[in-house]
């Protein structure tokens, strides 16, 4: 009889923790969160004011919200994603708090960056368009698409993204300083490219819209 009942306790309080990570994402509480934390470094609406900090604005939902678990310790076990400042901000978040705000930021209209450099745009439309089949590089187009609007859930939009932004993490997942990329994707592909090359891309996919 106590077992009986130990047994139903523990499926009762399952099902209430399943309901709980079923809870409908709360969007209204996002846009506070957005407007009263995210927004000094990302903007209210996802477009930062700066190009050290990237442009959430029309970014997948999913994309946003793996990269907020990703920079979330949980335990004894680091964060995947290494970054005091973001470690600190989303250390309160739960599960379906990085959900709404992944929806909220994904609802928001991204107001695109441009090409700076004709000469830079020219080779990095090149690899973005036919990679480097010399050194192995794929197309950028391949993953991220024709006018760098990613696929969600897989691969995030990277048009009209800051080219400063973009070439940091470049460079961030060729030194190792970056590596929560599925597979090792980008890392085995930044270790190809050179600093003129990640330059390049960065300012061709800015531009793109």
């Amino acid at each position: 009889m106590i077992k009986r009942s130990l047994l139903l306790s523990l499926l009762l309080v399952a099902g209430g923790l399943h309901a709980q990570d079923q809870a409908a994402p709360d969007l209204a509480k996002a846009k506070q969160t957005a407007e009263t934390i995210c927004a000094g470094c990302h903007g209210a609406d996802g477009n930062s004011p700066a190009p050290t900090f990237p442009k959430l604005a029309g970014q997948h939902a999913d994309y946003v919200a793996k990269q907020l678990r990703n920079f979330k310790a949980s335990g004894d076990k680091p964060a995947e994603r290494a970054n005091p400042i973001m470690g600190g901000m989303v250390a309160a978040l739960d599960e379906n708090d990085m959900k709404a705000l992944g929806l909220y930021f994904a609802s928001q209209t991204q107001k695109p960056d441009a090409s700076k450099s004709p000469e830079l745009a020219k080779l990095g439309q090149n690899i973005w368009r036919a990679g480097i089949p010399a050194k192995n590089v794929p197309a950028c187009a391949g993953c991220h698409g024709p006018t760098g609007a990613g696929v969600p859930a897989l691969f995030p939009r990277i048009g009209g993204q800051y080219a400063d932004y973009t070439e940091a993490q470049l460079k961030a997942f060729r030194d190792g300083g970056r590596k929560n990329d599925p597979a090792l994707m980008m890392q085995t592909i930044a270790l190809k490219l050179t600093d003129p090359e990640m330059k390049a891309v960065a300012d061709y996919a800015a531009g793109l819209h």
